[in-house]
């Protein structure tokens, strides 16, 4: 018997996962960005002319390419074509810095840096041993060298490194398509949807949540480089588009533009949200403002590639602060310091099992024993399980404030004040405190044309918080930092308002306008 036969007729990348997608869809229109327009016959050849080329150009099955760009067709055809040519492929975050740009190609071992061209001075200062634009890499005929099989490792996605140098997680080919496999079960995801994909690519939930297994299922996705929130409406009217993936940061610009009323929305029959912890008022709002859409709420980590428990749309009147139970490959409990189930309604930490996790840290035992002590892996997320398996996410580990030796939520507190007519956003974090080691601070985005103090804001919340969880400090700010995927930076909020006074936006007294 013909033992390697056998293995090739076995195989399952992502690369065979596409083709097979081609070979059913064929003329159908995968992908649109700006003028140009890919079938699903067309972009996989594209991706394997690409591969070839990439394979001619001296690299090798299991070498690393870094992925330096904007959302763009080319950008996301350069993903396929690693797949193909059994490479891995290593995405950057376009707004990194060089240092932080070059620790990431240094520390994965890169080979090649493809980039946009405008980017190409940071790619210059990287140190990779070779760098390219996206755009001058020329596809070549021919058939893709051997890429493996689906235990290989197809992509390493750094994390946003808040606590710590960005870790890289091994994600292999049989990960990805596991997690494909739950994505498309669970969002109900279906060949007639017309998706919009505005979140940055290099992101794992709109890769690897959205778009790749909406292509598997024959979906036509219009791709952007940015959630701009005119552009955001005005392609969902205009294109009659169906289905929309954002963080709660990019629905909260969504509800707050004038275009939103004015645009017609009537074609969206989905609306996706997570990445973050979504406001409760906000996703009252927006099933409010969109009565007839079906939301979900998809909650994960990079770890988990990422998807780990949805919240369907029926579900949310029942348990709107839920997200949801484990999904298809996924197996989820609540746990102690010491590894033991928690009962319902007691918090603990979230830890998972799945075919869908890492390999592991790349060139990193020692956080990877850590993240799967005891045979789960650690999410760093505090959860509580329901008596019905429902799971809610308290806060991250990291964003639990110790006050006086009592512990509190950000997330409740965040609540509380989203529930003021005047508040637009809201961060909680700890300041350094000299009495209670850390105090609870709020930085608060007042909505455009509303005032509020200190004060009103503290009292407010005393009306629905515990003494010791009320803010000590409030701060105002005309907008909270976020990365380019629309996630909250709540480590540069920590830092600016380390040790500052409520004066520390330049604002005179305790109150502001927006």
């Amino acid at each position: 018997m013909d033992d390697a036969a056998a293995r090739r007729a076995r195989r399952n990348t992502v690369g065979d996962a596409i083709s097979r997608a081609a070979a059913r869809f064929r003329d159908r229109i995968a992908l649109r960005f700006g003028d140009r327009a890919w079938s699903y016959a067309a972009l996989d050849a594209e991706a394997t002319r690409l591969a070839v080329a990439l394979r001619a150009a001296g690299l090798a099955r299991g070498d690393r390419v870094v992925a330096f760009g904007r959302n763009s067709d080319r950008y996301l055809l350069c993903w396929i074509a690693c797949c193909k040519a059994g490479l891995i492929h290593v995405p950057a975050n376009y707004a990194l810095s060089p240092p932080e740009l070059s620790y990431i190609v240094q520390q994965s071992g890169a080979c090649l840096l493809l980039h946009d061209a405008e980017l190409a001075s940071t790619a210059q200062a990287a140190g990779a041993p070779a760098i390219q634009p996206f755009d001058a890499l020329v596809p070549a005929e021919g058939l893709p060298a051997d890429a493996g099989d689906d235990g290989n490792v197809a992509q390493i996605l750094y994390t946003s490194g808040t606590t710590g140098a960005p870790k890289g997680a091994m994600l292999t080919h049989h990960a990805l398509l596991t997690e494909y496999a739950s994505c498309i079960v669970e969002l109900e995801f279906a060949g007639h949807d017309r998706v919009l994909a505005a979140l940055p690519l290099y992101h794992t939930a709109q890769m690897h949540a959205f778009a790749m297994p909406q292509l598997l299922t024959g979906a036509e996705i219009f791709l952007i480089d940015t959630p701009a929130p005119a552009r955001v409406l005005g392609m969902i009217e205009q294109n009659h588009l169906t289905s929309f993936f954002a963080p709660p940061t990019v629905w909260i610009s969504l509800l707050r533009h004038p275009d939103f009323a004015a645009r017609n929305l009537r074609t969206l029959q989905k609306a996706y949200y997570g990445a973050a912890i979504m406001p409760i008022p906000v996703l009252r709002e927006l099933r409010e403002r969109l009565p007839g859409v079906r939301v979900y709420n998809a909650y994960g980590q990079s770890e988990i590639a990422p998807l780990a428990t949805v919240l369907r749309p029926e579900e949310h009147d029942a348990r709107p602060t839920s997200v949801g139970r484990p999904v298809l490959n996924v197996q989820t409990r609540v746990v102690d310091p010491d590894g033991r189930d928690v009962p319902p309604g007691e918090r603990g930490e979230i830890v998972h099992r799945s075919p869908q996790l890492m390999l592991g840290y790349w060139d990193n035992p020692a956080e990877t024993a850590k993240a799967f002590e005891g045979g789960w892996f650690h999410s760093g997320d505090v959860g509580i399980f329901d008596a019905e398996g429902y799971l809610y996410v308290v806060d991250r580990i990291k964003d639990i404030i110790n006050t006086g030796g009592v512990q509190v939520a950000s997330r409740e507190v965040e609540e509380a004040l989203f529930t003021h007519p005047a508040v637009s956003e809201v961060a909680v974090i700890a300041v350094p405190d000299p009495k209670w080691i850390e105090a609870v601070a709020a930085v608060i985005v007042l909505r455009d044309g509303t005032t509020a103090t200190e004060t009103e804001l503290v009292e407010h919340a005393r009306t629905r918080l515990a003494p010791f969880k009320l803010p000590k400090q409030v701060f105002f700010a005309e907008s909270l930092p976020k990365n380019t995927a629309g996630k909250l930076l709540k480590r540069e909020l920590r830092l600016r308002y380390s040790g500052v006074g409520s004066a520390v936006m330049g604002l005179e007294g305790d109150a502001a306008t927006a």
